[in-house]
């Protein structure tokens, strides 16, 4: 059996303890006549792998298996391909999103939305995982990436990109339409230039200020600093903005999220693409709090057909395979200004 190399992780820990081990492993090969090989060329680095390497969401079952290979969004080339396959041929470059296969039976996968299937298999929470060299995918799982987009720009659209774009889609977007985003790091620097795209107006909150430059520079048409002084901040806010149409919360922090929800005006919405407690909600005031989770295969394609057309900009750093610890530390210490991207 051929080896590659990989980063296993054999037991969750802090990430200053160098957890993920390159260790070499079984290279994956194609089982089923469906499937596609796909030696990786990227694989981004998300911060709900950092929770699971963490341990934070056990709770939650993630990761589910251990030993594991982390990775979640991957773009690689297609080096060999199973009989039955049609949608793909040798040479051509291919992506996979955290959702790596679903029955294709139950209801949601009936309705377009794969991504919520019950007995969904997710990548990176098994031994196919993208912080290696190779991957197997059934080819209705993988969407085509044209031969002029580099892998290290392409590999993040795969996760943060349809993050960002079905959380704009859920913010029901129009012209001249106020919208927060708050917390701006790998997904919420591409949800601003999608809103952009949609003609928002559109409002950037980070605590840190390089994190504001980005979103200045990347079409937002104001930027304020977060802070955790709740009265503080909304009367601010008040004061510069008036009360926001609508927010979108990346920010993994129960205060970001109270707060955005406090934003927002009455009858407004609020998309919240993270994990935390149940925030304080007022029935009265009308407004609608609406959960998103990455997007379908076809979402998938208009992601990757939108910023072809419109130059989204995808701000990465890349790292080789066996830095992933250090780069999920950087990540860990806001030291990314958006995407840390590991290349085998």
């Amino acid at each position: 059996m051929d080896k590659m190399r990989a980063m296993v992780l054999s037991k969750c820990a802090k990430i200053e303890t160098n957890p993920l081990k390159l260790t070499q492993i079984d290279r994956h090969e194609i089982k089923r006549p469906n499937e596609i090989l796909l030696k990786i060329e990227a694989c981004g680095v998300c911060h709900s792998q950092l929770h699971g390497i963490e341990g934070d969401w056990k709770d939650m079952g993630i990761p589910p298996v251990l030993p594991t290979v982390p990775g979640h969004e991957v773009v690689g080339k297609v080096i060999k391909i199973g009989d039955k396959v049609t949608k793909f041929k040798v040479g051509d470059r291919a992506g996979i999103t955290p959702l790596l296969e679903a029955c294709n039976k139950c209801q949601y996968c009936t309705e377009g939305k794969e991504y919520l299937c019950e007995s969904s298999v997710i990548t990176g929470e098994s031994f196919k995982g993208g912080y290696t060299e190779y991957i197997t995918v059934i080819e209705n799982f993988a969407t085509k990436v044209p031969e002029k987009m580099k892998p290290e720009y392409a590999a993040p659209l795969f996760c943060a990109g349809i993050t960002a774009f079905k959380a704009v889609k859920a913010s029901e977007p129009a012209p001249k339409k106020k919208i927060g985003i708050f917390g701006i790091g790998g997904v919420g620097h591409m949800a601003i230039q999608f809103a952009r795209v949609e003609g928002c107006e559109v409002i950037a909150f980070s605590r840190t200020q390089n994190h504001l430059d980005v979103a200045k520079r990347l079409g937002a048409s104001s930027t304020m600093v977060f802070f955790d002084n709740q009265e503080k901040f909304l009367k601010r806010l008040k004061e510069k903005h008036g009360m926001l149409d609508a927010a979108i919360v990346f920010a993994p922090a129960d205060t970001v999220t109270d707060a955005a929800i406090k934003s927002v005006k009455k009858g407004g919405l609020i998309v919240i693409a993270t994990v935390g407690k149940n925030p304080e909600f007022m029935a009265f005031e009308e407004k609608t709090i609406r959960g998103t989770l990455i997007g379908s295969t076809k979402d998938m394609e208009q992601v990757i057909k939108i910023c072809d057309d419109e130059e989204i900009e995808v701000i990465t750093q890349t790292f080789p395979l066996e830095e992933a610890n250090d780069a999920l530390k950087k990540l860990k210490d806001s030291k990314i200004d958006a995407r840390a991207v590991l290349i085998p």
